[in-house]
């Protein structure tokens, strides 16, 4: 108590000039309409830009629920874009009219859009990333626990990333499309010429397609797919464009350089592509080959 009054007869004119101000303010504010409206108009305008700061605060903190949320709706839509460009590929194929379709093909064709799609999107997060070697490596924070597996292909929302190669429990390492070792099966949209696709390492930006016949027609601009060859990937994921080509040694082949869609130093979000039938797929393969 003594502190307290020590500090009040210490701090005597403060105070006095607080309580003065206080008494003033208030007297203008009971006294003065036009005074009395001022204030209001101040403290609104100061309480509506301490919302907007506290709003744009929390909207930036919400901000990975909200790109989570995003990236799963994009996963879908991709899902569903594959899914459609299928069925208007075999229904492309069918040469018979429709007049001459039967109770049979009618079924088989609407059953195209019953069931489950033979590709799913597991949405994942990159928690360390390479680019700067010539064999470079992805870690991603799902594993066996999610049904990651090896061999699963990997994309970002803009582009193909490359292969699932190691899977624990929790945790999967994926090898980049920036390893010099690595070939994507790619080909000319809208066209039937396909090659492999590699990195040569140096620029992050461009890889190469080659084994492109001299026949092949294509323009600069044009942009480049994976093929579907590749059991990892459906066919028409987006790999980027075409930026210059050159004839190859032997004079046979056209090479490509292609301005990758994907933006390797940027990697937050990525997408795990499982194939259902995948596993189908090798078998058949692998008993060709024995029998071969």
């Amino acid at each position: 108590m003594q502190k307290l009054l020590e500090f009040i007869v210490a701090k005597r004119h403060w105070i006095l000039f607080i309580l003065c101000g206080i008494i003033s303010f208030t007297l203008i504010y009971r006294n003065s309409v036009y005074q009395r409206n001022m204030i209001w108009t101040s403290a609104n305008a100061v309480s509506g830009s301490i919302s907007s700061v506290s709003s744009s605060v929390f909207s930036y903190l919400d901000l990975q629920n909200v790109n989570q949320v995003l990236h799963e709706r994009n996963n879908f839509l991709e899902m569903e874009l594959l899914r459609l460009r299928e069925q208007v590929d075999k229904m492309a194929m069918d040469t018979i009219s429709f007049s001459q379709i039967s109770l049979r093909d009618t079924v088989k064709i609407d059953s195209l859009y019953d069931g489950d799609y033979v590709y799913k999107f597991i949405p994942v997060g990159v928690v360390n990333n390479s680019t700067s070697y010539l064999n470079n490596y992805i870690t991603i924070n799902k594993g066996k626990k999610d049904g990651l597996r090896p061999d699963m292909g990997v994309v970002s929302p803009l582009g193909v990333v490359g292969f699932v190669a190691t899977v624990n429990d929790n945790y999967s390492v994926v090898i980049s499309l920036l390893h010099v070792k690595l070939r994507v099966s790619c080909k000319i949209k809208d066209a039937n010429y396909y090659g492999p696709l590699s990195w040569k390492g140096g620029n992050v930006d461009y890889a190469y397609l080659e084994e492109l016949p001299t026949h092949a027609t294509f323009q600069i601009g044009d942009t480049v797919v994976t093929s579907g060859y590749t059991d990892a990937f459906p066919p028409g994921i987006m790999v980027g464009v075409v930026e210059s080509y050159d004839k190859q040694h032997d004079d046979n082949f056209y090479s490509l350089k292609v301005r990758l869609a994907t933006d390797f130093r940027a990697l937050s979000v990525l997408s795990v592509i499982d194939n259902l039938t995948q596993k189908e797929r090798k078998e058949v393969e692998a008993e060709a080959k024995i029998n071969d």
